[in-house]
C-alpha cells in the first residue's frame, strides 16, 4: 500500500539507486583513467589524456589541498601517466588535473586495502560452509559492488547484472570458452546417445582394470594433452569419467587428476598456449627493469622461461604428487572419505551434491550400440583441429623468417579460434556419425545435441559470476593491496618465497593465474632486479634469483588457481568431471597446499639462497613420498 500510495518515493529510491552507479572520474575537457576507488596508502596509476584541440600545455595533479602531488607535459592527442600516486588521508581528496585551463577530478570512496579482499574471501567461505556455489558467488560480486557504488545495496544489484555479468559475457575470450564448453557438450551428449561412451569404456575394459589402472591411464591422458589447457580438461574429464565411473572412483578424484595435470602441464612445456604469454610478460618485466637502471639482459625473455623450468617447484610436485597417491593407493583429507565412498558402493558423487553435468542426460538410448572408434573419431577431430589451428593462426602472426620455429608459432598462436574450429567440427562429425550411421534419426541426433548443450548450463552460470567476481575484485583493486605488501626493505633472500606466496593469494582471489601473471610480473621481475637479480647466466647467485623469481609467479599462480573457487580452470574441470564444485575444491585443497607448502620450504627459500634445483627436486619428491605414506590411508 504504501508503494501504491506513494509512487513518487518509489521513483526517486529506484533514481537516487541508478544515479549512484557511476563513474568515479568526472572529467571536463582532458580526459581521465584512473581506478574507480582510492586505497589508502596503497599506490595507483592516474593516466591524462588529451583532446586533439588542446595546445601543448603543462599538466599538473594537486590534492584538495592544493599541495602539487605531480607535474609534466600534455601534447595534443598524447597522454600523460601519473606513477605510483598514494592517498595517506581521505582530506586528500579529491585529486585535481589541471591542462590547457581545464581540469577533471579523482573523487572515488576511499577504502582501507583490507577490505577489497571481502568479496574473494565471502564467496569462497559461503561456498566451502553451505555447498552452494552460485548464490555464494552472487553475495561476493555483489559486495564488492557495495563498495563501489557507496554501500547502496539496491544500486550494488543492478551493477552486479547491468555491469559485470554482462561485461563477462561481452568479453570476446570469454565467450570463445562458453562456446567452445557449449559445442564440446553437445558433441558428448550426441556420442553418449549413440552409445559411443559407453563402447569407449569397453575398449578400455582390459587395460583399465583397476581403480588404480583408470587414474593412471586419466593422468597420462592429462599429460598428453599438454598444448592448451583448456582443451585438456574438457577432453580428459568428458572421456575418462565413463571410464573412472565405473570403477569407482569418485568424480573428485578425477576432477583433481584433471585439474592437476591440465595448466602445470601447459605452464611448462614450450609448445603450448602459455608460452607466448609467459614469454611477453618476462619480457615486459625485463624492459620495466632495464628502464629503472638495471643492466641489460644477455639472455632473451625465451631463455629465461627455459631456464627457469627447474624452479617451477609448485606444478612439478603438483603432477607427481598425483602419481604419487594413485601409485600408492592412499588419499587423505576429503578425498579420502570420496574414495571410500565411491567404492563401498556409495555413490561416485556425494548423495546430494550439485552435478555440473546431469547424469541422466547422458545415458544411451535404448537398443543402440557402437563402437569405440565412433567416440575416438570426433575427439581425435577436436585435438587434430586444434593443433592444425594453432599452427595456422600461429604462422600468420609471424614474419616470413620465424614461421619455421614451433616455439614461436604456438607462441604467437590465438587460443581461442582454434578451441571452436575444433568444437565444431567435433561436433559435426558426431552428428554425421549418429545420424549418417543410422544409429539415431536426425531429430533425434539434435535432440541429443541439445541435451549435452544443456548439461552446461549449471557450469556457464558459474563460469558468468566468477568472472563477475575477478572483474570486481580488479577495479577494487585487491591485486594492487596484495602487491603492495612486496617491500624493497624485504631480504632478497626470501623474495622468491614471498613472491610466491604473493601470486598464491592474488590467484585465489582474483581466480585467474594468467590475471596474476599479467599483474606480478611487471612488479616482481624488476623488484628482483633492482635487489640483486641479474638476467645474466654468469651472475651466479643473482642469475639463480632472478630465475626462482620468475617460477615463484608462474608457480603461485597455479597454485592459488587450483585452490580458488572462483577459478575458470577449476570449474571446467568440475564440468567436464560431471562433480559438483564445491566438493572439487574441498577435497582438492589439501594436496593443493600440500604441494605449496613443499614447493615453498623446500623449492622456493632455498632457491633464494643459492641451492640448486636439482637438489631441491629429489628432496621436494621424497617429502611428498613421505607424507603420503604417513598422513595417507589406504582406500579399500
Amino acid at each position: 500500500m504504501l508503494f501504491r500510495s506513494k509512487p513518487s518515493i518509489l521513483f526517486a529510491f529506484l533514481l537516487a539507486g541508478f544515479l549512484t552507479v557511476g563513474p568515479a572520474v568526472q572529467a571536463q575537457e582532458v580526459e581521465l583513467d584512473a581506478p574507480p576507488v582510492v586505497l589508502l596508502n596503497v599506490p595507483f596509476t592516474i593516466t591524462v589524456r588529451a583532446p586533439g584541440s588542446l595546445d601543448s600545455a603543462g599538466v599538473t595533479l594537486r590534492a584538495a589541498d592544493g599541495t602539487l602531488l605531480a607535474s609534466d607535459t600534455l601534447v595534443p592527442l598524447g597522454a600523460v601517466e601519473f606513477h605510483d600516486v598514494v592517498v595517506a588521508d581521505a582530506a586528500q581528496l579529491p585529486l585535481t588535473v589541471e591542462a590547457g585551463g581545464s581540469a577533471a577530478s579523482v573523487d572515488g570512496p576511499l577504502l582501507p586495502g583490507w577490505i577489497t579482499l571481502l568479496p574473494p574471501l565471502v564467496a569462497i567461505a559461503l561456498a566451502l560452509i553451505f555447498r552452494e556455489v552460485v548464490t555464494s558467488l552472487f553475495v561476493g560480486v555483489w559486495l564488492g559492488c557495495m563498495f563501489l557504488v557507496g554501500y547502496n545495496p539496491l544500486s550494488a544489484i543492478l551493477m552486479t547484472v547491468g555491469k559485470y555479468a554482462r561485461q563477462a559475457l561481452a568479453d570476446a575470450d570469454h565467450a570463445a570458452i562458453i562456446i567452445f564448453s557449449l559445442l564440446l557438450g553437445g558433441m558428448v551428449g550426441v556420442l553418449a546417445k549413440m552409445g559411443a561412451t559407453k563402447a569407449i569404456v569397453d575398449a578400455v575394459r582390459p587395460f583399465a582394470t583397476t581403480p588404480k589402472r583408470g587414474q593412471l591411464t586419466a593422468w597420462l591422458a592429462g599429460l598428453a594433452i599438454f598444448f592448451d589447457d583448456y582443451s585438456n580438461t574438457l577432453i580428459v574429464g568428458n572421456t575418462m569419467r565413463p571410464v573412472t565411473d565405473r570403477l569407482k572412483v569418485s568424480r573428485e578424484k578425477l576432477a583433481y587428476i584433471v585439474d592437476s595435470t591440465a595448466a602445470p602441464v601447459s605452464a611448462m612445456v614450450f609448445v603450448s598456449t602459455w608460452v607466448g604469454f609467459e614469454i611477453s610478460l618476462i619480457a615486459d618485466g625485463l624492459a620495466i627493469g632495464v628502464g629503472q637502471g638495471a643492466a641489460e639482459a644477455t639472455v632473451s625473455p625465451f631463455g629465461i622461461f627455459l631456464s627457469s623450468i627447474p624452479y617451477l617447484f609448485y606444478p612439478i610436485f603438483a603432477l607427481l604428487l598425483v602419481a604419487i597417491l594413485i601409485v600408492s593407493g592412499r588419499d587423505f583429507g576429503p578425498m579420502l572419505a570420496a574414495e571410500r565412498r565411491a567404492r563401498s558402493g556409495g555413490g561416485v558423487s556425494r548423495p546430494g551434491a550439485q552435478l555440473t553435468m546431469g547424469d541422466n542426460e547422458l545415458e544411451p538410448a535404448e537398443g543402440v550400440t557402437s563402437r569405440w572408434w565412433a567416440a575416438a573419431l570426433p575427439v581425435g577431430v577436436v585435438v587434430v583441429t586444434v593443433i592444425a589451428g594453432l599452427i595456422s593462426t600461429g604462422r600468420a602472426s609471424l614474419p616470413l623468417d620465424d614461421r619455421g620455429d614451433l616455439t614461436k608459432i604456438f607462441g604467437a598462436a590465438d587460443p581461442f579460434v582454434p578451441l571452436l574450429w575444433g568444437a565444431m567440427l567435433g561436433s559435426l562429425t558426431a552428428i554425421l556419425l549418429a545420424a549418417g550411421g543410422r544409429k539415431l534419426t536426425l531429430s533425434a541426433t539434435i535432440e541429443a545435441w541439445l541435451s549435452g548443450i544443456r548439461t552446461m548450463i549449471l557450469a556457464i552460470i558459474i563460469l558468468i559470476l566468477a568472472w563477475s567476481l575477478g572483474a570486481v575484485t580488479e577495479d577494487l583493486g585487491t591485486a594492487a593491496f596484495l602487491s603492495s605488501v612486496l617491500s624493497d626493505r624485504l631480504p632478497v633472500e626470501l623474495l622468491p618465497v614471498t613472491v610466491f606466496v604473493i601470486a598464491g593469494l592474488v590467484a585465489l582471489s582474483i581466480g585467474s593465474s594468467w590475471g596474476t601473471m599479467a599483474i606480478l610480473f611487471p612488479l616482481a621481475i624488476p623488484l628482483a632486479l633492482r635487489m640483486g637479480a641479474v638476467a645474466d647466466p654468469a651472475a651466479g647467485i643473482g642469475w639463480g634469483i632472478l630465475l626462482a623469481v620468475t617460477a615463484a609467479v608462474m608457480g603461485g599462480a597455479l597454485f592459488g588457481d587450483h585452490s580458488s573457487p572462483i577459478s575458470d580452470t577449476t570449474i571446467l574441470s568440475s564440468m567436464a568431471s560431471g562433480c559438483d564444485h564445491v566438493d572439487h575444491v574441498r577435497t582438492q585443497m589439501p594436496y593443493a597446499l600440500v604441494a605449496a607448502g613443499l614447493a615453498g620450504v623446500v623449492g622456493s627459500i632455498p632457491a633464494g639462497y643459492g641451492v640448486s634445483p636439482w637438489i631441491s627436486l629429489p628432496v621436494g619428491v621424497a617429502a611428498l613420498v613421505l607424507v603420503v605414506r604417513y598422513v595417507g590411508k589406504r582406500v579399500e
